[in-house]
């Protein structure tokens, strides 16, 4: 394949099967990504349908959750061919709720992931922070190695007070504590970037919107889905922009993405 830049997409469609009913082929095609990564799929394989496996020229790679029906759930749509595709990153505990596809896109690995919710209860949230810490440790792993590398995802953290609409309000709910803000903090500290904050230091997009309260009508959102790289991609100018696309609809998130300068495969 000869070198390219390459559009990536990111998006939490809150239920792949529900999604299909509110014209995702049509979003898909306006996108006109290169690769797109699904989040929060909520289905098993036994149901998928021929059209979400294969549609124009995307090949799919899906990841499913095996503790709990209908729930969680990764898929990655790509034009190009991966080098290599893994699901998971070798932890069962986190494996088991299908949450991680790796992509080896020669000198790159793009992941697409969906990060835990804390909201339920303690447990959950203690959960969500050793996931961060565990996911961390190997892709430090793989960075250190030399290799170049691309967070795409439902990270279900809203970073600073800039990145949610009301976050004196929300201080003390999971989404927006200050120990999960504390691990966004960590993930810079240990040499990722942030490409939409990094390319737009002030400006105020959300991605994601409760579906009570009219909130996306009256653009009362969180930004909790990100691009996070590694510093070196960031700094060699391989990221050519940065995006939240708000005017697709469908989920109670929009899609996010990034444009990357010419891969190596």
């Amino acid at each position: 394949m000869s070198q390219k830049e390459l559009k990536i997409v990111s998006w939490n469609v809150n239920g792949l099967r529900a999604v299909f009913k509110k014209n995702f082929l049509t979003s898909l095609k306006s996108l006109d990504a290169d690769i797109v990564a699904i989040q929060e799929t909520k289905l098993q394989e036994n149901q998928l349908t021929d059209d979400m496996r294969e549609f124009g020229d995307y090949k799919s790679f899906f990841f499913h959750a095996s503790v709990k029906k209908g729930y969680s759930g990764v898929a990655s749509y790509t034009r190009v061919s991966p080098l290599n595709i893994r699901s998971g990153f070798g932890v069962q505990r986190f494996d088991d709720e299908g949450r991680v596809i790796e992509m080896d896109l020669g000198d790159v690995i793009l992941f697409n992931v969906y990060f835990p919710n804390g909201q339920m209860n303690q447990e959950r949230l203690q959960y969500k922070l050793d996931f961060y810490e565990s996911f961390f440790n190997y892709t430090d792993k793989l960075k250190k190695n030399g290799r170049g590398i691309i967070i795409a995802g439902d990270f279900n953290t809203a970073h600073n007070e800039i990145d949610l609409k009301n976050p004196k309000a929300n201080e003390k709910r999971s989404g927006f504590l200050r120990i999960e803000r504390d691990w966004l903090d960590n993930i810079v500290s240990r040499g990722y970037v942030d490409t939409y904050r990094a390319l737009y230091p002030e400006k105020v997009k959300y991605s994601w919107w409760t579906y009570r309260f009219n909130a996306r009508a009256n653009n009362a959102g969180w930004r909790i889905d990100y691009f996070f790289v590694s510093e070196d991609l960031f700094k060699s100018g391989r990221i050519k922009g940065a995006f939240i696309d708000n005017s697709i609809y469908g989920s109670d998130h929009c899609p996010v993405g990034i444009v990357l300068g010419a891969t190596g495969i």
